[in-house]
């Protein structure tokens, strides 16, 4: 049976004929309101609305100057920092589409994007990604600017721009409509070549217009801030970035994940997005501490009270001896992991992957409400999302505003909006497979909608397990599960065509030296030396009891297997948005899972 729920559309969408016009508005609306906060050496200094506005307009004449023209693609491959988002809107400014790249891929991911893109230009960040595109310049001629950030490439547009005039921009600007492409995203790649995926301005004005909508007490309040770490090469870092430069809302970058606790420490954003991996680091390190402490058992005991406070929550009341130790653990631990974040997060945006029931009652628990939402490059980042009006944990929320969502017989997710993507660049075919005849996406996922349209993501079409008895496995329920322990990093369900579902498990090497200490391990042991240890092997059984115990019996993953190693992304089977590469892992692990099998 098929089911359907819709939200209604954003008051007065579209709010503008491209996203240029929401910098425009905000300088002669609010030029003095502070729009970013940029680290300059060991402080932060603020620019104003009208600040960023004239730095965007000289940029984009400099880029005029050298001779970029109106549709032409500019590739923009850096870290997370305000020049991104400089260069972002100075490119739509001269009515050019960016192209972003994330600064980990290799060369040859860089040379398929520049060609399949037709990139006349690429923005790269500094000496290391400037020698990593050095040697395959001569291979692509059409790139005919190679400018770089940390080397002044921004003093010189501005010079050269200084003879392109104020009209020939507002010209370029102007001729920017809804229908033309703001930027061309290449897929993560997780089976074969990345896809380049034309987003139009139409689809980010609309998903901008539905954010507001959807989280606008948020982003509007004039005292918001948050600090961006995600990278901008992925749509969902993307897509507040542009809906907080509409709000106004202050804005900080980290461009180093090593740096994060101290500059959270030092900016304190009142919310922050992330991706799950990024809140299972923050409970694992808060429980590795515990453990390394000598007070694990006061942490397990603050965890199960901060789950059932968040449950209390739904149920619309607490014991009074659940308040009492809510309040006392409040200040033995819940505020010490806010500190962690800056101490005055109150809000956080979760998406790319599921969150998992436990971990959203537990952040609620602490006092850190985590708005879970779904979406894909394809949908210009969300298409449903938990938010302050509509919140339902273990969900990723009611479709968003002005889209419908539609759970087809097979069980599949489909999705119309105007956030949809127009097309796959130079892909025809993948295009049309991408939409029903009658104009549905294809997600790919599968999910269920409840009663009150909120949406359960339950695995991926294609990733859907059936054993050798015919029983149909989600592994994406298992492998959240497992992961969400403090002490793994990675997780592979299988059991395709075989008689029971086993997993291949990687441990986090940052939190092992902890165990070792807890186990009474002499330091600087190896994960090679103790994949046999019954003690480690009894501490992963226990992630795999917790993730068994979410399914039937027939799903339960009856063997596992631990690695001497990790997956990562400069090994290929972890792509630049922390997915896992199921078809890579299983190839190059295939001897590892017939063991599992075999005895």
């Amino acid at each position: 049976m098929l089911q359907e729920f819709s939200s209604p559309g954003p008051t007065g969408s579209p709010s503008a004929p491209n996203l240029a016009s929401h910098i425009i508005a905000n300088a002669q609306t609010h030029p003095d309101r502070v729009a970013f906060r940029v680290r300059e050496g060991f402080s932060l200094t603020d620019v104003t609305c009208a600040q960023f506005h004239d730095e965007v307009r000289a940029i984009a004449k400099g880029l005029i100057a050298i001779g970029v023209e109106f549709g032409q693609r500019i590739a923009l491959m850096s870290r997370t920092r305000y020049e991104w988002t400089l260069f972002d809107y100075a490119i739509g400014y001269a009515g050019a589409a960016s192209v972003p790249i994330y600064e980990t891929s290799s060369a040859d991911q860089v040379q398929w994007i520049l060609e399949d893109s037709s990139a006349v230009a690429i923005i790269l960040e500094g000496d290391k990604l400037k020698q990593l595109f050095e040697p395959i310049a001569e291979s692509l001629p059409d790139v005919t600017h190679a400018l770089v950030i940390d080397d002044g490439c921004i003093a010189f547009l501005k010079q050269v721009g200084s003879n392109i005039s104020d009209a020939q921009l507002d010209e370029r600007q102007q001729r920017v409509g809804l229908n033309d492409t703001a930027t061309i995203i290449y897929t993560s790649g997780t089976t074969g070549r990345p896809k380049g995926c034309v987003l139009t301005q139409g689809n980010w004005v609309f998903e901008v217009d539905g954010a507001i909508e959807a989280f606008g007490h948020i982003l509007r309040d004039e005292s918001s801030s948050t600090l961006l770490f995600l990278p901008f090469a992925h749509v969902f870092g993307r897509i507040i970035e542009l809906a907080a430069v509409k709000c106004r809302t202050v804005m900080g970058f980290c461009s180093d994940t090593a740096t994060l606790v101290p500059e959270l420490q030092e900016f304190k954003p009142s919310f922050i997005l992330a991706v799950p991996r990024v809140f299972e680091k923050v409970y694992n390190t808060a429980a590795q501490k515990a453990q390394n402490d000598g007070k694990g058992k006061i942490f397990n005991s603050a965890v199960s009270v901060a789950i059932r406070y968040s449950e209390g929550i739904e149920r619309g009341s607490h014991s009074l001896s659940l308040k009492i130790k809510h309040k006392l653990f409040d200040v033995l631990v819940y505020k010490k992991i806010r500190a962690a974040m800056g101490g005055e997060v109150m809000y956080a945006i979760s998406g790319g992957a599921p969150l998992g029931t436990r971990l959203g009652h537990f952040y609620r628990g602490i006092g850190l409400e985590v708005f879970e939402g779904y979406g894909l490059t394809e949908t210009t980042s969300a298409i449903a999302a938990n938010h302050p009006n509509a919140v339902k944990i273990g969900t990723v929320g009611t479709p968003m505003p002005g889209t419908t969502i539609r759970i087809a017989e097979d069980g599949e997710i489909m999705a119309q909006g105007g956030q949809i993507f127009t097309s796959y660049l130079h892909n025809e075919r993948a295009t049309a497979d991408a939409f029903t005849a009658d104009g549905w996406f294809h997600t790919g996922d599968i999910g269920t909608l409840d009663d009150d349209g909120f949406l359960s993501i339950t695995g991926r079409k294609k990733e859907i397990i059936v054993t050798a008895g015919g029983k149909n496995v989600a592994p994406a329920v298992l492998e959240d599960r497992i992961r969400a322990h403090w002490l793994v990093s990675n997780c592979l369900v299988v059991g395709e065509a075989k008689p029971y579902i086993a997993a291949i498990i990687t441990i986090d090497q940052e939190a092992f030296p902890a165990w070792l200490t807890a186990h009474g391990k002499p330091a600087g042991g190896t994960v090679a030396e103790y994949i046999n240890n019954p003690e480690l092997i009894l501490e992963i059984q226990g992630a795999v009891d917790d993730a068994n115990s979410a399914v039937s019996h027939a799903e339960a993953i009856k063997k596992f297997v631990i690695l001497d190693h990790d997956w990562t992304e400069a090994d290929g089977h972890i792509t630049p948005s922390l997915k896992l590469k199921r078809s890579v892992v299983m190839r190059h692990y295939q001897d590892a899972i017939e063991q599992l099998y075999s005895r």
